[in-house]
């Protein structure tokens, strides 16, 4: 059932909550989604909401947990003691999502509620990942897999599958490995089926299937899954053994993380929001880039100060300041946030810099050279003076092409050094234009007019 949330509804489980009506709260969540009963839980007050998690239980508690930003079952776990954790939460979870929960606890309280879970495997899958590097292939993917020998029949695997698939919410591809469980390759559910029982799968098996090993970054992941239309990815180690896979609901968060992270960084905050973050949180992830935005306009009435008898003879010369920042650091935003996007969505194509550098320019130059005219024109017909027109004109041409070729070099540049480009746009380009636009303004200006 979809839920349609509304104040009606979170007014009545509300007052449900109050009279301890616990029969008629469950009859009511249980018709939802959990992603949806998380919803209903992020509109309660906290004690509201720590209430009605407290009757939900097995799987349906754990399917919600893992819906809850992570702020606001973080605290709420800490207050469990292991067994709970253990027994409550974590056996009902598949390992991917065990681990991101138990990697939030303290490490003391990891191995308490490892050593509570009575299936070992799942423990030791558990501690697997917990080894691994969060942003990394082996911190996102899941242990559960179907994997069949080589050697084995169709007949056989069937079999085998039938009995790995209890663990398993979705299969999307049969995994082939060898006796040492090197990946050999991939079959599909289909194929299996439409060959004759006696097949070996070595005959059969998609040798060129695609992988990534446990040390690849997440954005490599989503790269590989997003360019070959994959649902699922196995993952490898150093030398090919099998040790997990990563499915289309993982990368589906990662490519949504990212995309926050980059929007965030291109706004000049220098960290991860969320919102459970206090105030204290929020003002000072955003201090940085704020703090280099004064800086820069310190910098900026520096220049206008360092020129004040040239405003003073021709004060026009002020009513164009705007503009001249103004196209330099949407040019320059714009130009970043194309390379940008094309670096983090893996098709840059096989373009040197040199071959990307001569494209944006001349992309520069035809946009530079229209908008020059255009505001020659208005300034010929609109303002008699004509060196003030020809010196608009003139430096609005330089500073787009300028804010182009800065626009794209700097992101190309910082990913080449392991930078996140992300971080060239908002407004640390927008801040260097604007200082930079007018210091070509007042230098062509001065050359127009003459004034030393």
């Amino acid at each position: 059932m979809k839920l349609e949330l509304n104040r009606n509804l979170i007014d009545q489980l509300s007052q449900l909550i109050d009279q301890k009506a616990d029969h008629d709260i469950i009859q009511i969540i249980s018709e939802f989604h959990p992603a949806d009963i998380a919803e209903i839980i992020e509109e309660l007050n906290s004690d509201e909401a720590k209430y009605l998690f407290s009757l939900l239980d097995g799987e349906l508690a754990a399917d919600v947990l893992v819906e809850i930003p992570e702020n606001d079952w973080n605290s709420y776990l800490k207050l469990l003691p292991p067994d709970v954790i253990a027994h409550r939460f974590i056996e009902y979870m598949e390992s991917d999502d065990a681990a991101d929960v138990m990697a939030e606890l303290d490490e003391d309280l990891q191995d308490e509620v490892l050593l509570q879970l009575e299936d070992k495997e799942q423990a030791g899958d558990i501690a697997d990942l917990l080894e691994y590097d969060e942003d990394t292939a082996g911190g996102i993917m899941a242990k559960e897999l179907v994997a069949v020998n080589e050697n084995w029949t169709v007949q056989t695997c069937l079999k085998e599958i039938s009995i790995q698939a209890e663990d398993i919410d979705e299969i999307y591809y049969v995994y082939v490995v060898d006796d040492n469980f090197v990946l050999k390759g991939v079959l599909s559910l289909k194929m299996l089926i439409m060959k004759p029982t006696h097949t070996v799968i070595k005959s059969m098996v998609t040798e060129d299937a695609h992988f990534v090993r446990t040390d690849a970054s997440q954005e490599e992941v989503a790269q590989i899954m997003e360019k070959y239309d994959l649902v699922a990815l196995p993952v490898v180690d150093q030398i090919g053994r099998l040790k997990g896979r990563i499915t289309i609901d993982d990368v589906l968060d990662i490519i949504r993380e990212e995309a926050d992270k980059d929007y965030q960084m291109a706004s000049g905050i220098s960290g991860d929001v969320d919102a459970g973050d206090n105030v204290f949180q929020r003002a000072w992830i955003r201090i940085p880039w704020l703090f280099i935005g004064m800086v820069g306009g310190i910098i900026g009435a520096g220049v206008l100060g360092s020129h004040s008898s040239q405003l003073e003879q021709i004060p026009a010369m002020a009513f164009f300041i705007p503009l001249i920042a103004a196209m330099a650091g949407n040019v320059g935003v714009q130009s970043s946030s194309i390379i940008v996007q094309s670096i983090a969505s893996g098709t840059r194509s096989f373009d040197s810099v040199g071959r990307k550098l001569l494209k944006e320019l001349t992309v520069a130059f035809s946009i530079a050279f229209l908008f020059s005219i255009l505001i020659f024109v208005y300034n010929y017909f609109f303002n008699g003076n004509m060196r003030l027109t020809y010196s608009v004109s003139i430096t609005l041409f330089i500073v787009m092409i300028f804010a182009s070729v800065f626009g794209t070099v700097i992101p190309l540049v910082l990913n080449r050094f392991k930078i996140d480009p992300a971080v060239a746009t908002g407004p640390f380009i927008t801040t260097t234009n604007d200082i930079l636009g007018l210091l070509i303004y007042m230098t062509v200006a001065q050359m127009f007019f003459k004034i030393l």
